[in-house]
């Protein structure tokens, strides 16, 4: 908030300016309480170390389990990984610059669409691992 110098009516004598702060309006940014913004940070980070995670497992499909019953299976798996690793960190990129702006401006918080996607794409990879399990079976 900046201090502005304003004559109010009635106050001090003529000509002297009295010191106000004016309050944050929707659209003016306010420095919020540290804590908040910190822990807007924590959580970012810990998008980005969910967004490694998937990387790494994608990098150890592709490199370090045999092929599976179906050739080129390690290879989708491993590149799905991959681009659930990109979708999540952008996403946290994404819900960090929101909820900052939010907070700055003393806004709600912005809907929260990255957990279904995450949940939605390992559902889907698990999904598939299934599979390829019950083909093993049977070949």
């Amino acid at each position: 908030m900046r201090p502005t110098n304003r004559i109010r009516s009635g106050e001090g004598s003529v000509g002297q300016a009295a010191e106000q702060q004016d309050p944050p309006g929707p659209e003016q940014e306010h420095e919020p309480d540290y804590r908040f913004t910190l822990a807007n940070e924590r959580t970012f980070l810990a998008w980005l170390r969910t967004s490694l995670s998937l990387l790494a497992a994608g990098v150890a499909v592709v490199q370090l389990l045999p092929e599976f019953a179906v050739p080129g299976t390690r290879g989708i798996v491993g590149g799905l990984l991959a681009a659930l690793a990109v979708v999540t960190a952008a996403g946290g990129v994404l819900r960090w610059r929101g909820v900052e702006f939010a907070i700055r401006r003393g806004r709600p918080l912005p809907a929260q669409r990255m957990p279904w996607v995450l949940a939605g794409g390992l559902i889907v990879l698990a999904l598939f691992g299934l599979v390829l399990i019950a083909m093993r079976g049977v070949a």
